[in-house]
């Protein structure tokens, strides 16, 4: 076992509560009420800046040239196809600018936030990926119970959520960062233990940001 399997299947009651979550049942069957898609693109939008940041941060450490390209194209791909996913179903639910902008955060969108931007300031690699990872891999798991396209919901706020999350590239990229994650674990018990609990807060936190989306309706 892998150290990220190893590390998932350690926090797999987390996982697998985030991964078939409510909020994920009604986006995957389409059922998912405006006012609860609203809220959550909007507190979610605010992790742009720390995940770019993450990136910029994964290209300038990464050990190759080859892993930092990689990363490369995911900061090209995210500043076009995901930016833009966000500002239409702003536009489409009436989201007005002041409130993707700056709304106000809720506990578990500032404990996200916080915990990528420690991750951030270690400027080590392991750290960086231990975030990365989860946020990507988490995602393609509760995106691939939608199965194939054809049985996606119709409306586009839904079904382009769930391809943003499933699709051949996106699994190549999950994979990718899952066997580079398994490539640079750390030696050093302590930091292999740092990299651990960071990994393990950002799965409570996915599940409990998914939580706070439903409970704010």
């Amino acid at each position: 076992m892998g150290f990220a399997e190893e590390l998932r299947s350690s926090c797999a009651a987390d996982w697998d509560a985030a991964v078939g979550h409510e909020f994920v049942d009604g986006l995957l069957d389409g059922s998912l009420p405006d006012p609860v898609l609203r809220h959550y693109l909007v507190q979610d939008y605010q992790f742009c800046d720390a995940f770019v940041a993450l990136l910029g941060q994964a290209v300038a450490s990464a050990p190759s040239l080859a892993s930092r390209l990689v990363f490369s194209k995911v900061l090209g791909a995210f500043a076009a196809d995901e930016n833009s996913y966000f500002q239409d179903c702003f536009e489409e639910l009436a989201v007005a600018e002041a409130e993707w902008n700056s709304p106000e955060l809720t506990a578990a969108t500032r404990d996200f936030d916080a915990l990528m931007r420690r991750a951030l300031d270690t400027r080590s690699y392991p750290d960086v990926l231990a975030v990365l990872l989860v946020a990507e891999w988490l995602y393609g798991d509760w995106a691939a119970r939608a199965g194939e396209p054809g049985s996606w919901p119709a409306a586009p706020k839904h079904a382009e959520w769930i391809r943003l999350h499933n699709n051949p590239e996106y699994n190549g990229w999950v994979t990718w960062l899952r066997e580079e994650f398994d490539a640079v674990e750390p030696a050093d018990p302590a930091v292999r233990a740092r990299v651990a609990a960071t990994f393990t807060e950002a799965v409570r936190l996915e599940r409990a940001f998914f939580d706070s989306a439903v409970a704010a309706h």
